[in-house]
């Protein structure tokens, strides 16, 4: 799965939303009125570590098993130490890569969360480019 940069601008000015931190029922209607937090820096929220993350916009859909789906926007930081378990952008032979870092047999793999695409070993030709800590979607 490619994944594109995406032109960042930091605005230093932050951005505050009302926030409610109620739980939203899925099945049956809740008045949460009243129940707001205090407002919220979402680029503050998201991005704890703005030097060194990038947002990327995702183009496939190879980890739509993990919740990630195409035209997604990742928050990806190099400052993050890349563990088996996380989800990391990875340059295979030049190209980007979106996909779940696991250890199978002591031996380290970029693994998709969809059926239909490749298993990659981490060798000399792969490099763990960073860490996804956050996303971002819309709905329309």
């Amino acid at each position: 799965m490619p994944v594109s940069l995406v032109n960042l601008e930091w605005i230093e000015e932050p951005r505050a939303h009302k926030l409610s931190l109620c739980p939203v029922p899925a099945g049956f209607p809740s008045p949460a009125e009243g129940e707001e937090e205090e407002p919220i820096d979402l680029s503050a929220w998201l991005i704890e570590k703005p030097a060194a993350s990038y947002l990327m916009r995702v183009d496939g859909h190879s980890m739509t098993g993990a919740g990630i789906c195409d035209r997604d926007l990742i928050v990806v930081s190099r400052a993050e130490r890349p563990r088996p378990g996380h989800i990391v952008v990875a340059v295979v032979h030049g190209e980007r890569t979106l996909k779940r870092l696991k250890k199978l047999d002591d031996r380290l793999w970029l693994v998709p969360e969809a059926e239909g695409y490749p298993h990659t070993l981490v060798d000399e030709y792969v490099e763990i480019w960073g860490v996804v800590v956050g996303l971002a979607r819309q709905y329309r």
